[in-house]
C-alpha cells in the first residue's frame, strides 16, 4: 500500500522503463491519500517524457511539481532548483522523486544523499524486462547496482513495469514477474508493485508478489501508439 511506504519515495530505473509514467500515477494515487504531495523531476538527462510536462495538469490535481530553476519552454539546461529541498526537508510532505534514467541520471540525486536516512526513505527500482539492458536477471542486477553506487542510495523496492506501451498485455506483465522474481530472490529486495494498464491490470492473477498498480498514461497523448 502507498501509505505503507515511506515519506520520500525515490523512483529510479532504466531509460525507457517507464519510471515517470509510474512516478507521476504514483504522485496522483498518493494525493488521493494525503494533503501535501510533491513530485519531484530531478531528471537532466531525458529531453522527452519528463513529469515537469505535466505540472500544469498535475498542480490542479493539488501536486507540487517541482523542476528545472530555469522555466519557459524555450529554455532546457540541465539545472535543478533550489526547491528541491523543501520536500524532502519538510516532513508535512510527502514526496516522490523522479529521477533521471541509467546511472548517469543518478548522479543528480546523489546531492541529496545525506538527506536521505536508511529507514526513512524507499527507493523503487523499475524493471522493464523488454530493455535489452535490463532482460536478464545479470543484467538488472548489475544496473540496479551501478544506480545505487552512483547515487550513493539504496533500492528498498522492485517495481514490475514490463510493458509495450498500449498494446501491452498480461503475458507481457507476467513476463516480467519472472525476472522480477529472480531480482527480488538475489538481491533480497522485495517487489512492491506490479504495473499494469488499468484494462490490462484487472485480469491479472490475484495471488502475485507485489501489489498490483494499474495505471493511465499520463505521458502519452491519445495519437501516441
Amino acid at each position: 500500500m502507498l501509505l505503507d511506504d515511506k515519506r520520500i519515495r525515490i523512483i529510479v530505473g532504466h531509460y525507457g522503463s517507464g519510471k515517470t509514467e509510474f512516478s507521476v500515477n504514483y504522485a496522483v494515487k498518493l494525493r488521493q491519500l494525503k494533503n501535501k504531495v510533491a513530485l519531484v523531476d530531478l531528471d537532466v538527462v531525458n529531453l522527452y517524457f519528463r513529469s515537469r510536462e505535466k505540472a500544469e495538469e498535475l498542480e490542479k490535481l493539488g501536486i507540487r511539481v517541482i523542476a528545472s530553476s530555469l522555466r519557459g519552454s524555450g529554455v532546457d539546461i540541465p539545472a535543478v532548483s533550489a526547491e528541491v529541498y523543501a520536500p524532502i526537508q519538510d516532513e508535512s510532505y510527502d514526496a516522490v522523486l523522479d529521477v533521471g534514467g541509467d546511472p548517469a541520471g543518478a548522479r543528480t540525486l546523489g546531492m541529496y544523499s545525506q538527506y536521505f536516512t536508511e529507514g526513512d526513505y524507499d527507493m523503487f527500482f523499475v524493471l522493464n524486462a523488454n530493455r535489452p539492458e535490463t532482460q536478464t536477471v545479470e543484467k538488472a542486477i548489475e544496473y540496479l547496482k551501478r544506480i545505487e553506487d552512483t547515487a550513493r542510495v539504496k533500492v528498498t523496492g522492485i517495481v514490475n513495469n514490463t510493458h509495450m506501451l498500449k498494446s501491452t498485455t498480461c503475458e507481457d506483465v507476467l513476463k516480467g514477474q519472472v525476472l522480477a522474481e529472480k531480482l527480488s530472490e538475489k538481491l533480497s529486495i522485495p517487489i512492491k508493485y506490479v504495473v499494469a494498464l488499468e484494462n490490462v491490470a484487472k485480469d491479472l492473477p490475484p495471488n502475485l508478489n507485489g501489489e498490483v498498480f494499474p495505471i493511465k498514461l499520463f505521458m502519452r497523448e491519445e495519437w501516441m501508439v
